[in-house]
């Protein structure tokens, strides 16, 4: 096999050498340094053995649980997970979740792998369990989950959370319908032929409506959410006006990052042969194109706020909203892990899924996980990786919490989103950026 120059490289970089010995895989450093120890989940710590039920402690696990699949001699990762997963089910083969909240069902991805390496192990017990709590989970969001009113634009589309009525944010599309696609993949067939082709037509709906509705032709990205009644009081935040009306202000990393890496985890599971198939496989092209744009040139990487580069400040007056000050500071726009390394990820499983053409995107993948190393990844004296510079967390609304304005200001000056490290937002993404990009060198 030849190996082009930018190859050799790449492979260097993620297997390189000490004088000593040769360093593990970046994936299987930041698993033991971090999900395997202590994590922070919008600056809360956690350790994954008692972590509560939530999509930062869910993604964490599932990166987890995604590096075992590939170095299964890392009986260690699967074992965590496991407990992680029995610490929080519940009688009934439940978990705790909210009514309507689409962020409480991401963490249940994690039942798959465990159901089908309890079978092979003959524990048909466990195994039962947890197909019945992955079964509970994708009913949840097929049949309970609260719509988009019929009414009104988008209709039957899922809303994010019940405390934000008729509002879709792309966060969401990560959330709900990997979780409904990997279902679908297993176990659709036992519901019969006609209604799973509409399972899917289902799943596929929801980045169709989103897209539709979020996306900035021109500026080749998609705005953070999008409200159906704008005039609302809990979407004070929403765009009055067309074009773009309902839409939120900007254009946030990470926001997109779950999106885009929503698409290819969907797509891995979805047959090629179903009609919305090609569509899906559009809309992430649409995507990798744009974001290729915003691709900051020296570091790889990609700023909180896509549009703007570090030289896009925060305006030091702050955001008015009924005649109260919020978000007041004049920090830089900057570099983000979380974001930089969801779109890392994405671009390499679709360049190895053949969604995303591969000459064109597999230098932009590769700059950005070098990009991530150089810029993000920090070894601390006991020889443990960190992982700086990620956004805690950010939203939008409710009409109870005026400072999430969506605005510049608040994605960089917010209560709510300050800069940290080691949150588990970014550890996850940054496993799984790591295990596509060491699969990448055996192309």
């Amino acid at each position: 096999m030849k190996l082009h120059f930018p190859t050799i490289v790449f492979c260097i970089l993620l297997f390189s050498c000490s004088s000593a010995e040769k360093k593990s895989p970046y994936s299987q450093q930041m698993t033991e340094s971090r999900a395997l120890r202590t994590f922070l989940c919008n600056t809360r710590e956690n350790q994954l053995e008692t972590a509560r039920w939530d999509y930062v402690s869910g993604l964490v696990a599932y990166s987890t649980l995604k590096a075992y699949q590939q170095y299964p001699e890392k009986t260690e990762y699967y074992q965590i997970v496991k407990i992680f997963a029995d610490h929080n089910l519940l009688p009934g083969d439940s978990v705790s979740i909210q009514p309507s909240n689409i962020d409480d069902l991401a963490a249940g991805k994690i039942f798959f792998t465990l159901w089908r390496v309890e079978s092979e192990k003959g524990n048909t017990a466990d195994a039962t369990r947890y197909k019945n709590a992955a079964t509970w989970l994708r009913n949840k969001l097929k049949y309970s989950h609260q719509r988009i009113d019929a009414s009104k634009p988008a209709a039957g589309r899922w809303i994010h959370k019940a405390i934000y009525p008729n509002q879709m944010w792309l966060d969401g599309l990560y959330m709900g319908p990997a979780l409904y696609a990997e279902w679908q993949h297993y176990f659709g067939a036992e519901e019969g032929e006609v209604e799973n082709t509409d399972s899917w037509t289902d799943i596929a709906q929801q980045f169709e409506i989103t897209h539709s509705y979020t996306w900035n032709a021109a500026k080749e990205l998609n705005y953070h959410a999008w409200a159906a009644d704008p005039d609302e009081p809990n979407a004070f935040w929403a765009k009055k006006e067309e074009p773009n009306k309902g839409c939120s202000p900007e254009f946030w990393g990470r926001g997109m990052g779950w999106y885009f890496a929503a698409l290819m985890d969907v797509l891995e599971w979805m047959p090629q042969s179903h009609p919305h198939y090609v569509r899906l496989v559009e809309i992430a092209s649409q995507i990798a194109h744009g974001l290729m744009k915003y691709q900051d040139k020296n570091t790889g990487c990609w700023h909180q706020l896509l549009q703007y580069d570090s030289s896009t400040t925060a305006d030091n007056i702050g955001d008015n909203v009924n005649n109260a000050i919020y978000n007041t500071c004049d920090r830089s726009n900057y570099p983000e892990s979380s974001a930089s390394s969801m779109f890392t990820y994405a671009y390499l499983k679709g360049i190895r899924l053949g969604i995303l053409d591969k000459t064109t995107y597999l230098p932009i993948a590769h700059k950005a996980y070098q990009g991530l190393l150089n810029t993000f990844i920090r070894t601390d004296d006991d020889g443990y990786l960190n992982i700086i510079s990620s956004c805690a967390s950010a939203g939008l609304g409710p009409a109870r919490d005026p400072s999430r304005t969506g605005t510049i200001n608040y994605y960089l000056c917010g209560n709510d989103t300050k800069v940290t490290q080691n949150e588990g937002k970014a550890i996850g993404s940054f496993i799984m950026a790591s295990l596509e990009a060491e699969l990448s060198h055996h192309w």
